[in-house]
């Protein structure tokens, strides 16, 4: 069945797509209010705003939220993004009024009780703590603050530890009260769904709330790249390398995105084959290309020992240089049979399909159809890949983050003259 999307008069968007045979739904609520929303004495409140959704209402406790959805085995959730803020839950297809309900209930009635803000407190410190133990996590947030430095889209969603510990009642209230307006709610959901029955709970739960005008638009991100080293006494020294890259609405996203699973995106790939299985210098190596509304990233990162760091950095500039004059047509093919195959087989889960339209809505305005986006997918060529992989090499900013027993590990500069060399 096709995709169908609706606007309320106040401007709340409403996506719904039927997967015929499915029994289960997933329904939620994107708001474009995430992390680059805030400012700089807000860091980490969309986050804990997120936390607090879950802890009451007027009318249900925290213990009442989770107790309605999982007595008929359904599943609640959310998430806090650099752009986006999500709500969202897995249900069987007789579920999807309560579904319904308790969404609307968590976004529109929260009490944000002071035990239980403190309470949640308690619960994102320690979340911040676990990121910082945790070196492969906390050293992207590392890279993203050296790639976009005293920008909105540069600060860790969760926020720091002295910031989080001052956040009350009103900073949260404040920050629903200028971002999750109606124009900002975008309502998905696929799986076994009625259109109709959605489009009417839409309008019973959120069609009574007013347009207002919100906040100052997210700051313009700036690619400004740099270096952060931590040295600290670890098993595994970590580097973390960034490129700029194309935005989501450029063109030359599907090229960035091939590029990137060529270069390191699976078994098969450059770096894995060179690094791990011809030189055993890692365990674990890998790139991404990710991306927000204007601008995006290249991401490459491994583990190693100090010892092999050097070599191990150099060799991962050699591969980036050379990939811009012999990535081959059979590494291209490869690369877009898995991009194709990793969208196709995730959105066999309704879940996958909720989140998809709502992100394509925020960006596009409209659901792209899967056979526009697999199109595009196929439209990219070796020319294409080549002249990414040249960008990233020649023209990219770039930055590096190093986190480990790294003292010896080359820099940016060095990175960077063996990239033009």
């Amino acid at each position: 069945m096709s995709i169908e999307t609706h606007t309320l008069p106040n401007g709340v968007r409403v996506v719904v797509e039927p997967m015929e045979g499915l029994k289960s739904a997933s329904v939620g609520i994107w708001i474009d209010a995430g992390g680059r929303h805030e400012r700089a004495e807000q860091n980490g409140v969309a986050h804990f705003l997120e936390h607090m959704a879950f802890k009451g209402t007027q009318t249900r406790s925290a213990l009442q939220i989770a107790e309605e959805i999982e007595d008929v085995g359904g599943y609640i959730n959310a998430y806090t993004s650099r752009e986006m803020t999500a709500y969202y839950v897995r249900i069987l297809e007789d579920d999807v009024a309560l579904a319904m309900d308790v969404l609307a209930d968590i976004l529109l009635n929260p009490v944000f009780d002071t035990r239980e803000i403190e309470v949640e407190r308690g619960v994102i410190l320690q979340e911040i703590g676990q990121a910082l133990d945790t070196p492969d996590d906390i050293i992207f947030d590392w890279l993203q603050e050296e790639s976009y430095p005293d920008q909105p889209l540069g600060r860790t969603i969760l926020g720091d530890s002295d910031r989080v510990k001052r956040f009350g009642k009103s900073d949260l209230s404040d920050f629903v009260a200028e971002h999750y307006r109606p124009d900002q709610m975008i309502l998905s959901a696929a799986g076994g769904v009625d259109p109709d029955q959605i489009l009417r709970l839409a309008e019973r739960y959120f069609g009574h709330l007013v347009a207002r005008a919100g906040g100052a638009a997210a700051e313009t991100a700036r690619f400004a790249g740099g270096e952060r080293r931590v040295v600290k006494a670890l098993e595994q020294a970590h580097i973390a390398l960034a490129f700029e890259g194309p935005s989501y609405t450029d063109p030359d996203i599907y090229a960035a995105q091939i590029h990137s699973i060529a270069l390191g995106g699976g078994m098969s790939s450059r770096l894995f084959q060179e690094l791990r299985e011809n030189r055993g210098l890692c365990y674990t190596i890998f790139a991404q290309a990710g991306a927000y509304a204007d601008t995006g990233m290249t991401t490459i990162y491994a583990g190693t020992s100090a010892e092999e760091l050097g070599a191990l950095a150099e060799v991962t500039i050699d591969e980036m240089r050379r990939a811009a004059d012999d990535m081959s047509d059979a590494e291209v093919a490869r690369a877009r049979a898995q991009m194709k195959a990793g969208m196709l087989m995730g959105l066999e889960s309704p879940s996958n399909r909720a989140e998809r339209m709502a992100r394509m809505l925020s960006i596009w305005g409209r659901v792209p159809s899967i056979e526009e986006t697999v199109e595009r997918i196929e439209a990219v060529s070796t020319a294409d890949v080549r002249a990414m992989a040249a960008r990233m090499a020649g023209q990219a900013g770039s930055a590096l983050a190093l986190y480990g027993p790294v003292e010896r590990a080359p820099g940016l500069d060095a990175l960077r003259a063996r990239l033009a060399a």
